[in-house]
């Protein structure tokens, strides 16, 4: 059984809360954010973190929750951007824009563990955050229904890192770091992390005892050397800023594979007029250019006694298939004051890894006149992601003409 046991400490303004997680073989020190609550005896006042009853709030708008700051924040505009969907601010130091195209959107500019929080208390509708900043700040809520999971972009992993010297020198495995006998009751494994919620989690689902979690944000990587902490739980890109602080991650200690998602309150996309309307949008846009992305259309002239003909030549080499085959058509020309189809028009889709493969597949079958052109948009019959998050609501179908 879990026990929660609140402990507040006074400060001048306010108390700060901790929480004490213990179950019988591990212990979890966790600090985090509430409700904070003053009281003196002339006033009562209560400071909250958005709605907190959770109602969907009235108004006209439809709310974005977009990263404030850092290469996050730049890397959404620019997808938008790809996708049409460019945000204008007056003036940068606001926090509201707007999406021209979509006239019934306002952008809000945020820090990410706040979009989640106001996604939660109904004061957005929508946000682009990373997988961890959801998964961390939302606790499996239900009420946050990812949209579109692969943005393709702020990729990382939230893992486990410990030292390469001393004790810790010949451990490679969370197995072998699990059974060092170290780590008692008396003395834990002490872990510096921002993550605390997935951490916990993490430790539960592995079965590892004896841990603590001390909150912190920024240098985590100078922890164990400065003796604070044993190990880091944190999110790794590249790796290069463990390698440098003499710190290595170990088999099986990664918590969470992340990347930018798009995520939405399921009371907004239900209650709130025009939500659902307006998010099929934005994904249908999303979901065509990222399909879009290392993908050329490659046109050529080939010579053949039917489109069938030549269809059958195309298909016979491996590369030239396209999405669900090649379009072949007609190419008329006037010889001797008659119109004939002496070439036939080939095109097909191809991913840039097999760009010049194809064209040297199609000339070798008799295409010439080979043009290449990127693709900005692919436009499927209906959006994949669309139906599961129409299963994700519980409806069957929704019209978006």
């Amino acid at each position: 059984m879990v026990l929660l046991q609140p402990i507040f400490q006074q400060c001048s303004s306010a108390f700060t809360p901790s929480l004490a997680i213990s179950r019988p073989q591990f212990r979890v020190l966790v600090s985090k954010p509430a409700v904070i609550c003053c009281r003196s005896s002339q006033s009562e006042t209560a400071v909250v973190n958005g709605n907190v009853d959770g109602r969907v709030v009235e108004r006209n708008e439809i709310r974005l929750g977009l990263p404030s700051k850092g290469r996050m924040a730049e890397d959404t505009l620019d997808l938008l951007k790809d996708c049409q969907l460019s945000v204008k601010q007056v003036n940068p130091r606001q926090y509201v824009a707007q999406i021209p195209q979509l006239t019934n959107i306002e952008v809000w500019f945020q820090r990410p563990k706040d979009i989640v929080r106001k996604l939660l208390s109904g004061d957005l509708d929508l946000g682009i955050v990373g997988l961890d900043t959801v998964s961390e700040y939302g606790q499996g809520n239900e009420d946050l229904i990812i949209v579109h999971d692969a943005l393709d972009y702020g990729d990382c992993r939230l893992s486990l890192a410990i030292p390469k010297y001393g004790i810790f020198e010949n451990i490679n495995s969370l197995k072998e770091l699990a059974e060092m006998p170290q780590w008692t009751v008396e003395k834990p494994l002490r872990v510096a992390t921002g993550f605390t919620y997935l951490g916990a989690k993490f430790v539960r689902e592995n079965g590892l005892k004896h841990v603590t979690f001390s909150t912190a944000d920024g240098a985590l990587g100078a922890a164990p050397a400065m003796g604070i902490a044993d190990a880091i739980l944190d999110l790794v890109s590249s790796g290069t800023t463990l390698r440098e602080n003499n710190l290595k991650e170990i088999e099986g200690g990664v918590v969470l594979e992340s990347q930018a998602v798009l995520v939405a309150s399921r009371k907004s996309l239900i209650q709130r007029k025009g939500a659902l309307y307006t998010t099929h949008e934005i994904l249908e846009r999303l979901e065509a250019h990222l399909r879009a992305v290392g993908q050329f259309m490659v046109t050529a002239n080939m010579r053949g006694s039917s489109a069938e003909e030549v269809a059958e030549r195309v298909l016979s080499q491996p590369s030239l298939s396209g999405l669900q085959g090649p379009t072949v058509s007609p190419v008329f020309c006037k010889r001797d004051g008659k119109v004939s189809a002496d070439y036939y028009a080939i095109v097909i889709c191809v991913p840039k890894k097999a760009l010049y493969k194809s064209v040297q597949q199609l000339r070798a079958i008799g295409g010439s006149g080979v043009l290449i052109s990127p693709l900005t948009y692919i436009f499927d019959e209906e959006t994949p992601r669309w139906r599961e998050l129409l299963s994700k609501l519980g409806l069957k179908s929704f019209p978006v003409c």
